[in-house]
């Protein structure tokens, strides 16, 4: 009898330790920004950013939830727990360590000005933005540099989502916008409605703006979730699913 008591706590035990290990973890994530977040033609999420969660979700043994949040409310979503993490695209930067816990960087982006194809800016500077309207999403590091660098000079317009943006810039009341790089390719380069250009270099300094690449963020106190997040990241650069992911949409044939 002792003997089958034991056998039957030590079976609960390990339901009870299985059921702990695939308990859901909730991601918070702005959609849409392609090729990092957005839908299928059938509703499904997917991106480099979703794709590389749910890997990381897959090497700790736990559930992956992705929460949709506007980027505005995003990180006061997490710190209210309508997450346990949020991993969208942010850069890591020291205003925003102030808040939130990162997890290593895993992805450096490069920030760019797009134009019209038509457009007489061919250089991005106080003298050639002089009376123009600069399109931002609202609240990103984009938004921050532009706001100080040239907001004496040119109307900063802000946007909640980059689409909006484009929007406004199809219809001739945005002349440049500044967005992350893989951003502004899907939403601009790649437009079908529009005909858009690349401006100026590439940029991905000061550090004070464009920080040390995207991380993920969690709450200051779940040190230990951000180091098996950590942990699994490192994982999955050494057996080569980072590189594959990061082939589906970035390598040339993905362009």
């Amino acid at each position: 009898m002792k003997k089958l008591l034991t056998i039957t706590l030590l079976g609960s035990a390990l339901l009870a330790g299985s059921a702990v290990a695939q308990d859901t973890l909730r991601i918070g994530v702005d959609v849409p920004y392609e090729p990092m977040e957005y839908r299928t033609a059938d509703g499904e999420l997917t991106g480099f950013d979703i794709e590389l969660g749910n890997a990381i979700c897959e090497e700790i043994d736990r559930k992956c939830e992705w929460v949709v949040q506007a980027w505005d409310g995003i990180i006061p979503g997490l710190m209210a727990r309508k997450y346990d993490a949020i991993m969208s695209s942010m850069t890591i930067n020291e205003e925003r360590k102030g808040t939130v816990l990162f997890s290593d960087p895993y992805f450096q982006p490069p920030s760019a000005w797009f134009t019209p194809q038509d457009s007489s800016i061919d250089f991005p500077a106080k003298q050639t933005l002089e009376g123009k309207t600069i399109g931002v999403q609202r609240g990103t590091l984009q938004d921050n540099y532009a706001t100080d660098m040239f907001g004496d000079a040119a109307e900063i317009s802000r946007y909640s989502t980059a689409d909006d943006l484009v929007l406004d810039m199809d219809a001739g009341r945005v002349d440049i916008a500044f967005l992350d790089f893989p951003v502004g390719k899907s939403t601009l380069l790649d437009s079908e409605e529009g005909d858009y250009k690349v401006v100026g270099e590439m940029i991905t300094e000061p550090k004070k703006y464009f920080g040390e690449g995207f991380g993920i963020a969690f709450r200051k106190r779940d040190q230990e979730l951000a180091d098996q997040f950590n942990e699994a990241l490192a994982t999955l650069k050494d057996n080569g699913t980072y590189q594959e992911l990061y082939n589906k949409y970035f390598s040339e044939e993905a362009k």
